[in-house]
């Protein structure tokens, strides 16, 4: 069974030890099985207040799964996950599947999540970027705008967590360098931590404080490291690329060689 968070988190040992009121949701050794396969397998993580922590791993990591986790939409089958009493949790999915033929416009949608003043959802759409466009049909937007949208939904929350599932899919790379830009500006706006999980094994967002590599279990984690004084990255995708990107380096002994997990969450 799930297990919520309690009032006091215990301290950890030692001189590195993080006070309990900035820890927002921490998992101990989360698995979780299907048909007797493991899609995640003794997962530690802990995510603090106003951190960044991205999320990498192949096709099959397991890493939307850990996103359920996380949200407290799956229950582990093995280990603990706490949370802060209270925790608000806003949630931009990696998918959005609408009927093209039901007519449904952005303030609409932003409605499903319940009855809000139109000034308020009006507002989240400004501060993503994309003021005006409420009365737009959601099936004729673009990737970077339904990603705003979807981002926007999540800020009506306003949540003390931000979990971001793959916020780039689908989006070229001048309105991939805008989403991390908006997401850090964000961040710092709002102060809440960030949950982000990505595709790319080696490019992660700049501002990201830890990235953990994910192959369903925890392979390796740390800083990335910045590119912004390489020469030749600068000359190759340009400044504005190596402020906002950054380079993760895996471990010598992290390995992407397990069998394919495409059916996995």
């Amino acid at each position: 069974m799930l297990a919520q968070a309690r009032p006091t988190m215990p301290r950890a040992e030692g001189p590195a030890a993080v006070e309990p009121a900035l820890i927002l949701v921490e998992l101990h050794r989360v698995t979780v099985r299907r048909e007797e396969r493991a899609i995640l397998e003794d997962v530690d993580l802990v995510l603090h207040e106003r951190e960044l922590v991205t999320v990498i791993g192949p096709n099959g990591a397991g890493k939307t799964t850990l996103v359920k986790v996380v949200l407290g939409l799956l229950a582990p089958s093995a280990g603990t996950v706490r949370r802060r009493e209270g925790l608000r949790i806003g949630y931009a999915p990696q998918q959005l599947v609408i009927d093209r033929a039901m007519p449904l416009d952005v303030l609409g949608f932003l409605a499903l999540g319940g009855r809000r003043p139109r000034a308020e959802l009006e507002a989240a759409l400004a501060e993503v970027g994309i003021p005006g466009i409420g009365r737009r049909q959601m099936r004729a937007l673009s990737g970077g705008e339904l990603r705003r949208v979807l981002l926007a939904r999540a800020l009506l929350r306003r949540p003390d967590l931000l979990v971001l599932d793959e916020p780039l899919s689908g989006v070229d790379l001048a309105g991939q360098l805008a989403l991390y830009e908006l997401i850090g500006s964000l961040r710092r706006l709002r102060g809440c931590a960030i949950l982000l999980v990505s595709h790319d094994l080696h490019l992660v967002m700049a501002d990201t404080d830890r990235v953990v590599c994910l192959d369903r279990h925890v392979c390796c984690s740390g800083p990335p490291e910045t590119v912004a004084r390489d020469a030749a990255f600068l000359r190759l995708l340009g400044d504005r690329v190596a402020r906002v990107v950054a380079l993760y380096q895996h471990h010598h002994a992290c390995r992407h060689d397990g069998p394919d997990e495409r059916g996995a969450p």
